[in-house]
């Protein structure tokens, strides 16, 4: 479990529903890759005095103590400061943005630039740096891909100091990661209304309510434009208290108040009381507002019944940064909307940019919930919603010239379609939308951010299934997609049900054998497979692979794909001696059927060189691995997804042979072009991360290992979520790493939170389950903990021979991790026969070189020498030297152990022939291998 290698996998592609992408090529969103001349340009682009995309100031009163701190935190050597809310169930609107907003204003001219960066999600951190990449270089800009203006904005950022960066309405801490990690020549400032899941480090602001006196000033500067008299200062301390001292409710009830100066305090405080009763739902704040827009919507309705359309329109898209040409429909006056935002802006209920509006979260919430109604008409949140996806309907309207929408349209309205999708309301019954939603659920899924999409395939599916019926072939797909969503995500609780929901329907509506159906079976298997339930998933294979032979012929490209899905899962299953055939067979299919460089066969032929890696014979494995990487350079380029696979897949073969002056520089060069073409966050650059920390960590080189693997770490809980296999695969690996480096604490508490988690998430015997189990039974024995760890590499034993079978290759690592244990003990009347067995089904089952034989080769003879039967041990190492130096090469690191090893057992017997007591064997001489997966 230790490098998660991305191999190549060929998938069915039928009409119909669409097969799970991991047992697909892969169709990896390539971006944009920067030219030479864009790359070299951020370090000579400088940023004209005071540039920012900072909104207008807003009143700021009581919180010089709070600006204080913050520019303390940021000018000392902290490098970010978080400004958070202790309000109850997260609820926004305490005054976090007009804090941060303040402060920005305040030391504008201490910074050579300022960004303001709307973070509820990672997508809208992108689109806010790709506005800096546009103010700062427009030209170039304004033809280039969305992933290369990203891309330039964090070079720039790279490059330049004294900046300032705020993150406004962070939803997700980790989504902050990949900036607040590589960005360090400037300050970070973040408000959240999250108060848990940021780094120990980052400094932490709890921000309340208004002071009494402080709140009672503001409201007072916002209603009065002369100094107060002393009765307009009590009926405003009285309303202060009436309103809870809530910043945002003092706002708006101030700004209703200074446009209706006929109606004092105290008549105003009295209305509130008589709009909503003190029972009604939500908290006291929650209540308090609604209290507040209820007033001001009534007075709006009166005054101007655009503005109110406009707003309930705006409480279904995304809370930030919605175009004014969403509320503008055909024969509409451009003014008139012009007009409407600005009464809404004047009544605090939107902020206006000229071209632009943003809605508060809490002012959303309240006018989507759903309303009674006398039933001429729908309900006035229904009918805002309708408004709002027709809205997104106009706007992805393909320009002229152009069959489709351009990638800028979905990029703005990305945002917009996600929160509709999210806040589908259950009485609703259609919407226009579903394509959208597919579309953009598929764009997002290619960029990596797969739990966004979720909700658009559960919305479409939703609308698929009231519309056109539960087995409609259109229903299926949308069935399978979101079942495919749930499986990238690694939810596969989720996603195994619904797919075999997909295959029942399928093979009702549509026959056993037809393509559709045929796709289902597979998938499902895949996901079995996924699972670890090899018993389901095998047998379903070879079922899609008779009836793919019998209904397509043998050599038809989905009988291929099947044909190479069940071998990766007889490899998966430790059976390589079917599964190297099998994979020989396809490939051979391949080159025959779709030619020598069909992407198919390039694929068949990663997968060939990926089983004899598996076998231990590198050998085969190599030579294949470079001339895979050689095609794909020269039939699908040198950047290609395919070809950065093939890179990361020889790179990791070089390092199974202990070739690490050639793993590395080709890790680390794949690393920096998937960063270059896929982005910074994308699962494939995020698993070339995790390998480079590997081979850093097999050379020894701890110092770059543990960092990596910790980034590595916090991107997958950002980008996959917290207990995805990867996520769970990163955080055994750091566990490993602090392992290596002797911080068994930390490396302790670390498997026992995986081992949990994949237990939960998993199941008790799934593979990865039985691998965390292992891993922390030898960090126990490591610790010198023999009372945990033997028990524990007992019961994992056990479990994998009854999962996995008695010689599956984890079965048989589980063995001689147990024997190296009972050895610690002093045990060697069970180490002894236990580590005589393993060797002898290594040589059975892996053959007589493999490298796991090795070791246990290695091992056995440990032991020999450990009860005093040098002979024996000597014996053992010779044969093992000679192996390792013809399978591994002279100078491979288990080579030079061997050598060690059996120079150590020399001198001993010697040391014992000549009676001498006096030497001792070198303390590296004997080494017994790593025992973690």
């Amino acid at each position: 479990m230790s490098t998660d290698r991305d191999r190549s996998r060929l998938g069915i592609e039928a009409a119909g529903p669409r097969s799970i992408a991991a047992e697909q090529i892969g169709n990896a969103f390539t971006g944009d890759v920067l030219p030479a001349e864009a790359l070299h340009a951020p370090s000579k682009v400088t940023a004209a005095p005071g540039t920012s995309n900072l909104p207008p100031i807003a009143l700021c009163l009581g919180r010089e103590e709070e600006l204080d701190w913050l520019r303390r935190t940021l000018t000392s050597r902290h490098e970010s400061a978080i400004t958070q809310s202790g309000t109850v169930h997260g609820l926004g609107g305490i005054g976090k943005s007009t804090l941060a907003l303040h402060y920005a204003h305040r030391h504008r001219g201490d910074y050579a630039l300022i960004w303001w960066i709307n973070a509820a999600s990672s997508d809208e951190i992108e689109t806010s740096l790709t506005g800096l990449t546009h103010t700062l270089v427009p030209g170039w800009s304004a033809t280039a891909g969305r992933r290369a203006q990203v891309a330039w904005a964090m070079q720039w950022l790279a490059w330049h100091p004294g900046w300032l960066l705020v993150y406004d309405n962070v939803e997700n801490p980790d989504d902050l990661v990949p900036y607040t990690g590589a960005l360090h020549r400037g300050h970070h400032l973040a408000t959240s209304r999250r108060t848990t899941g940021w780094p120990d480090s980052a400094p932490t602001l709890t921000l309340g309510n208004l002071d009494p006196d402080d709140a009672t000033t503001l409201l007072c500067r916002l209603v009065f434009k002369e100094s107060p008299t002393p009765r307009e200062q009590t009926e405003a301390r009285s309303l202060a208290v009436e309103l809870g001292y809530f910043p945002l409710a003092i706002k708006q009830a101030g700004a209703y108040l200074a446009q209706n100066r006929g109606i004092s305090l105290d008549s105003y405080r009295r209305r509130l009381n008589t709009k909503l009763a003190k029972t009604a739902h939500g908290t006291d704040t929650e209540r308090t507002l609604a209290r507040i827009w209820d007033v001001t919507l009534h007075t709006l309705e009166e005054a101007d019944p655009l503005a109110v359309e406009v707003l309930y329109t705006a409480a279904w898209l995304a809370p930030d940064d919605i175009p004014h040409s969403l509320f503008t429909p055909p024969g509409t006056d451009p003014d008139d909307i012009a007009e409407a935002v600005g009464t809404l802006a004047a009544y605090s209920m939107v902020t206006d940019t000229g071209t632009t509006l943003s809605v508060h979260r809490l002012v959303q919430a309240v006018l989507r919930a759903p309303q009674s109604t006398d039933g001429t008409q729908p309900p006035r949140h229904l009918q805002g919603r309708d408004r709002a996806e027709q809205a997104v309907l106009r706007s992805l309207t393909p320009p002229a010239g152009h069959d489709t929408p351009t990638e800028g349209q979905w990029d703005t309205l990305t945002p917009h379609l996600v929160t509709l999708a999210a806040t589908r309301p259950p009485e609703q019954h259609n919407t226009p939308l579903t394509s959208a939603y597919e579309t953009v659920g598929h764009r997002l899924h290619q960029q990596g951010h797969t739990a966004r999409a979720i909700p658009l395939y559960e919305a479409a599916l939703a609308q698929r299934e009231q519309v056109l019926g539960d087995t409609h072939p259109n229903t299926l797909q949308s069935r399978n997609n979101l079942a495919s969503a749930y499986y990238a995500a690694g939810d596969l609780g989720r996603a195994i049900p619904l797919l075999e929901a997909v295959l029942a329907q399928c093979e009702q509506v549509l026959g056993d054998t037809h393509p559709d159906t045929l796709t289902s079976r597979n998938n499902l298997a895949g996901a079995y497979r996924a699972a670890g339930d090899l018993e389901r998933a095998i047998p379903l294979h070879k079922a899609v692979l008779a009836q793919c032979e019998q209904v397509l012929g043998d050599t038809h490209p989905d009988t291929l794909t099947s044909r190479n899905n069940l071998a990766n899962t007889y490899r998966a299953a430790g059976d390589l001696e079917r599964a190297i055939p099998l994979h020989e067979a396809v490939l051979a299919q391949c080159e025959q059927v779709l030619g020598d460089t069909h992407p198919h066969t390039l694929a068949g032929r990663s997968n060939l060189a990926g089983a004899y890696e598996a076998a231990g014979n590198l050998g085969r494995a190599i030579p294949l691995h470079e001339a895979t990487l050689a095609q794909c350079e020269q039939v699908l380029g040198d950047t290609h997804p395919h070809t950065l696979t093939s890179r990361n897949n020889l790179a990791g073969a070089y390092q199974s042979a202990g070739d690490l002056e050639r793993a590395i520089p080709l890790h680390e060069a794949t690393l920096a072009q998937r960063e270059q073409v896929l982005g910074d966050t994308h699962p494939h650059t995020l698993t070339s991360r995790n390998n480079l920390a590997s081979t850093y960590e097999s050379a020894g080189d701890l110092e770059r290992a543990i960092p990596l693997h910790e980034a590595t770490l916090a991107q997958r809980e950002q980008v996959l979520g917290d207990t995805h296999p990867d996520t769970l695969q990163s955080r055994n690996n750091l566990a490993g790493a602090y392992r290596a480096s002797g911080d068994l604490k930390r490396a302790i508490f670390l498997y026992e939170a995986v081992l949990a988690q994949c237990e939960q998430v998993l199941g008790d015997t799934h593979p990865h389950t039985l691998t965390s189990r292992n891993n922390l039974a030898s960090t126990y024995e490591s610790a010198g903990d023999l009372e945990r760890a033997i028990p524990l590499h007992e019961a994992t034993l056990a479990q994998r021979e009854q999962v996995l079978g008695d010689t599956h290759p984890d079965t048989l690592t589980s063995r001689n991790n147990l024997a190296s244990t009972y050895e610690s003990a002093g045990d060697l009347e069970r180490a002894i026969p236990l580590h005589e067995a393993v060797l002898a089904q290594c040589e059975q089952v892996l053959g007589d070189t493999h490298p796991d034989t090795l070791t246990s080769r290695n091992n056995l003879a440990y032991a020999y020498q450990s009860v005093g039967d040098l002979r024996r041990a000597i014996f053992l190492y010779e044969a093992l030297l000679a192996q390792c130096e013809q399978v591994l090469g002279d100078t491979h690191p288990r080579t030079l152990t061997s050598r060690n090893n059996l120079a150590g057992a020399r001198q001993k017997l010697e040391a014992v022939q000549h009676g001498s007591t006096a030497t001792s064997v070198p303390e590296d001489a004997p080494q017994n291998p790593s025992t973690a997966d």
